[in-house]
């Protein structure tokens, strides 16, 4: 085993700070301030001298940077030191929004919530990722496209509030390319807080944020968090009440959270967004009285827990929300058995004569037997509490069972504090203890795609429409790595970790990856342009459409006409179901996406529909000059004769896929927008025939933008009698 100099050793030359070698000698633990979690020594002869380390480290530590915990004592602060349990929530989830009703579903989303973890104490309410970027919408701009507007996210903040449970923003600093605000970015987050009675700001791709947003918060109303994304410095713990512990690599024996260690009421969530298997983050959070973010929708992609996981959470949950102030306000030593058993490592918690053990068995097998060694006291009751039983320990050793990578609670307690609420609690536990399921399988949802309807089959071709021949062969589809992942909703290649404590690597993102896929498409015909303005107005006035939400229908209409010089511009925002009723009036469809890229790619495998080469004057140039008449670019044409299938607008396929908790429709063509500043964005500019991009669908007040158009097909007899 490695000794606790050498562990700790590495890390610190690591970071370019000397240690002693010898366990004896005097410790220089001025390093622990750049570890994020700090090591445990295997070793328990030194972990004595580590806890003194430890202390020590944080008295200096305090000292040396003039710690002041008033915001921690403000009593309208006091609910972060308790929230645990942090769900990061999709809103375009249909666990939380009916696409069929256009209602959030909220007393089902928190059934779900509550069925699966126990128990949710804040709520992260996330919006414009990974859509932002498909026109110049900002950040704020998609909480006020939200169904419902800011009134209805109120509405949402109100019913979350009535269950005790506190409701987070998000902030994206890095979007600065699509439409700015007048005001500044901290003073647009104030007004949206305001708006909807928020109590926290998320921080995305930040560690902290600046005094400026301390002290507008304050004045909005009291109590309100940051909490970062990017590991806190110490330095920042007395204004940010919360922080991730994101990707935090582990030791064997359970590590310290530095700054739950440097402030036991400051919670931190842990988050290994990609894993499938949560043991890591959940052994972390119960050895150091802190929180996890429960997170299964990651922007589009699921990676549900499994029912070991969740049985996990659910039993450890009620024991920290019961016992918050021994986690936050009580002594804490770490690795308190004097004569540990292997594998099992034990952490205790005192606070007004009660004393609490958290346990975890980092081996892959059960132990049973003995598990603890205390000191008995007469005046006091030992129990179970993961188990929810009353123990009788003999000689100062609790005799037990921990499952594989399993954990365990003991709690002595002063028998005068043995009530019925006590009793009733215990048998809460006892019930979860009895429900638990030991399966680390993982539920995968498979997106279906929605079936296409077949239009009559035409025996002439329809005006304005071109002739594209049959075809079976391998197609090639490019996407865009990035974290909504492909066509699946669970994408295998994003499996980081597995029953071992080893450190694995996110996902590569933004690169392109190709697909290949097998198609046998019949003869069809294509329209010859995107539906335009005109032809939408005449669709209109001939059946009087109005779709079922009205939200930015035609928004760049003028008072319900089409703006001076428009009329053979591609009609913009519009959503799949307008587009859809068009092409049922027109007794058309929509084109499947492999429909949409053989008629732009022809049989060469273009890379455009001209050729392999963007050349200029065969496009939509962008340069932010909006849309471009439908017939522009002759020179663009495809090798079947489709004009605009590259840079003007984005078009909408009839290929719509579901899993259950997302649905999302591919999209073709690129558009004459694009927003620079972020790899985060959209994909957007003029872009290859054979890219595809994946548009997460919720509601049409979202799905419609300033970018996305379509055309049509319809289904043709075989020429001659023949494909």
């Amino acid at each position: 085993m490695r000794t606790f100099a050498l562990l700790i050793g590495t890390f610190l030359i690591l970071a370019g700070v000397a240690f002693a070698a010898e366990p004896e000698a005097a410790m220089d633990y001025s390093g622990f301030s750049k570890m994020d979690i700090i090591p445990t020594p295997e070793n328990p002869q030194e972990w004595d001298a580590f806890r003194k380390a430890l202390s020590a480290w944080r008295t200096e530590e305090r000292k040396k940077i003039n710690y002041q915990d008033k915001l921690y004592q403000d009593v309208n602060f006091q609910w972060a030191s308790s929230a645990f349990n942090c769900y990061f929530l999709m809103m375009c989830d249909e666990a939380f929004y009916d696409p069929q009703t256009n209602q959030y579903t909220l007393d089902k989303f928190l059934v779900g919530a509550n069925r699966d973890f126990g128990r949710v104490d804040s709520v992260v309410l996330w919006q414009a990722y990974p859509l932002i970027g498909l026109d110049d919408r900002n950040q704020f701009d998609y909480y006020r496209d939200m169904p419902g507007g800011l009134e209805g996210i109120k509405k949402i903040s109100d019913f979350f509030h009535s269950k005790d449970i506190k409701v987070f923003i998000c902030y994206n600093p890095w979007d600065t390319g699509t439409r700015r605000e007048n005001v500044s970015d901290i003073d647009g987050l104030v007004n949206i807080v305001k708006a909807i009675d928020a109590d926290g700001i998320f921080l995305d791709t930040l560690k902290n944020a600046g005094t400026e947003f301390r002290e507008k918060l304050d004045g909005v109303k009291p109590g309100i968090v940051l909490e970062g994304e990017l590991a806190l410095p110490v330095t920042s713990i007395a204004d940010h009440h919360l922080s991730w512990a994101q990707s935090f690599v582990e030791s064997q024996a359970p590590g310290i959270l530095r700054n739950k260690w440097f402030e036991p009421r400051h919670i931190q969530h842990g988050i290994w967004r990609w894993n499938t298997n949560h043991i890591r983050e959940l052994h972390t959070a119960w050895m150091n009285g802190s929180g996890v973010m429960i997170w299964e929708n990651i922007f589009g992609q699921w990676k549900g827990w499994s029912n070991r996981d969740k049985s996990l959470l659910k039993a450890i949950s009620p024991i920290q929300k019961r016992y918050s102030e021994l986690f936050t306000k009580g002594e804490w030593i770490p690795m308190a058995d004097p004569n540990p058993v292997k594998n099992i490592y034990a952490n205790l918690w005192m606070n007004g004569g009660t004393r609490l053990w958290t346990l975890v068995n980092r081996s892959a097998e059960t132990v049973s037997g003995e598990l603890l060694h205390i000191e008995l006291k007469t005046d006091e009751n030992y129990y179970d509490l993961i188990r929810g039983i009353e123990i009788k320990p003999q000689k100062g050793v609790i005799d037990g069972v921990i499952g594989a990578r399993g954990v365990g609670c003991f709690l002595a307690v002063d028998k005068r504090l043995v009530d019925k609420d006590f009793a009733a609690f215990l048998k809460t536990q006892s019930e979860i203890y009895k429900n638990a399921v030991d399966d680390p399988s993982i539920i995968r949802r498979t997106a279906q795609l929605k079936p296409v309807a077949k239009t009559n089959k035409y025996n002439t071709i329809p005006q304005r429409m071109v002739v594209i021949p049959a075809v079976k062969k391998i197609m090639k589809v490019d996407f865009k790595a990035r974290e909504p992942g492909y066509y699946a909703s669970f994408d295998e290649s994003y499996l980081t970790f597995d029953e071992s404590f080893v450190a694995r690597s996110f996902p590569k993102l933004h690169h392109i990856k190709t697909i290949e896929k097998e198609i046998d498409i019949p003869r069809f015909a294509m329209d010859e342009t995107p539906v335009t303005n005109k032809q939408f107005e005449t669709f209109l006035k001939e059946t009087g459409y109005k779709p079922a939400v009205s939200v930015n229908f035609l928004k760049h209409w003028v008072n319900g006409k089409i703006p001076d010089g428009k009329d053979n511009h591609p009609v913009v925002y519009v959503d799949l179901n307008d587009a859809r009723a068009y092409a049922r009036w027109a007794g058309k469809r929509l084109p499947t996406e492999e429909e949409w890229q053989w008629a732009a790619q022809g049989d060469s495998y273009n890379k455009y529909p001209w050729g392999n080469e963007m050349k200029e004057g065969c496009c939509n140039p962008g340069n932010g000059g909006g849309t471009t008449p439908v017939d522009s670019y002759p020179k663009g044409k495809s090798p079947w004769g489709c004009y605009d299938m590259c840079g003007n607008v984005w078009e909408l396929t009839e290929s719509e896929y579901d899993d259950g908790r997302n649905r999302f429709c591919i999209l073709k063509g690129g558009s004459f927008y694009k927003a620079k500043g972020s790899e985060w964005y959209f994909d957007g500019g003029a872009l290859p025939v054979n890219f595809a991009a994946k548009q997460l669908l919720m509601y049409p007040g979202l799905d419609r933008c300033a970018t996305i158009g379509f055309r049509c097909a319809v289904d043709l007899h075989p020429e001659n009698g023949l494909r």
